[in-house]
């Protein structure tokens, strides 16, 4: 008979070892290893990463405390987001030009804050809202319904409308999602601030003072002179 070699000596160890182990340790043995396997968020360490996050789309920082991305379709949520944040890029350039004093003609002439009820009530709104709803049945819906039924659509946001040809590198992509991200806590923070003091640009109850302390002593030291 054939004497057996070194490597059927350890395969035969190691299966007794672990028939003497018992089914505890082996169970013990096989979480470890799966624990091993499962990668930490980035963004939140002390988490597991979200399944649905792997670093290929532009601005994913693995960041998904609640897993909202196991539910709603990765490429349908990133539609929402970037149709929401170029909105608000768009919305807080607005906001502020009209509360500098820029105007256009048929425009009601009151504050940000107070623009939606005056262009209401005289009935202007209707030639904002009519393109936008335009918009969104013509381009909006039936983009919702390509990602959601065809394997091979464009990725959410992609109208393939880029004249200038600035869009299609990565690193365009990161500051767009990027800066349209700051933009909605920034509209947020704004309107909030604008219906909080009642006030015009910066939307504070004291002016630029209380965006820059010294500027208070300044203005105290001139008002004595």
């Amino acid at each position: 008979a054939q004497e057996p070699n070194n490597q059927e000596m350890l395969a035969l160890s190691s299966t007794a070892a672990l028939s003497f182990a018992g089914p505890g340790l082996a169970g013990v043995s096989s979480r470890a290893g799966g624990a091993a396997m499962v990668a930490k968020s980035k963004a939140i360490p002390f988490l597991d990463a979200p399944p649905a996050l792997d670093g290929t789309m532009a601005g994913d920082k693995g960041f998904d405390p609640l897993l909202l991305s196991n539910v709603v379709p990765i490429q349908w949520a990133r539609e929402a987001e970037l149709k929401h944040a170029r909105i608000c890029m768009l919305a807080v350039v607005g906001w502020v030009t009209v509360d500098l004093g820029f105007t256009v003609p048929y425009a009601p002439q009151v504050s940000s804050l107070a623009a939606h009820d005056a262009a209401v009530d005289k009935g202007v709104f209707l030639g904002l809202l009519i393109p936008i709803a335009l918009v969104e049945v013509l381009a909006g819906i039936p983009k919702c319904f390509q990602i959601m039924n065809e394997p091979d659509a464009s990725p959410g946001g992609d109208y393939k409308f880029d004249p200038l040809g600035i869009g299609a590198s990565a690193e365009m992509q990161e500051k767009e999602i990027s800066n349209g991200r700051l933009a909605m806590l920034a509209f947020s923070g704004i309107v909030t601030q604008a219906a909080l003091t009642q006030g015009p640009f910066p939307y504070t109850y004291n002016g630029v003072e209380d965006l820059v302390p010294p500027m208070q002593s300044v203005q105290g030291a001139l008002s004595i002179l």
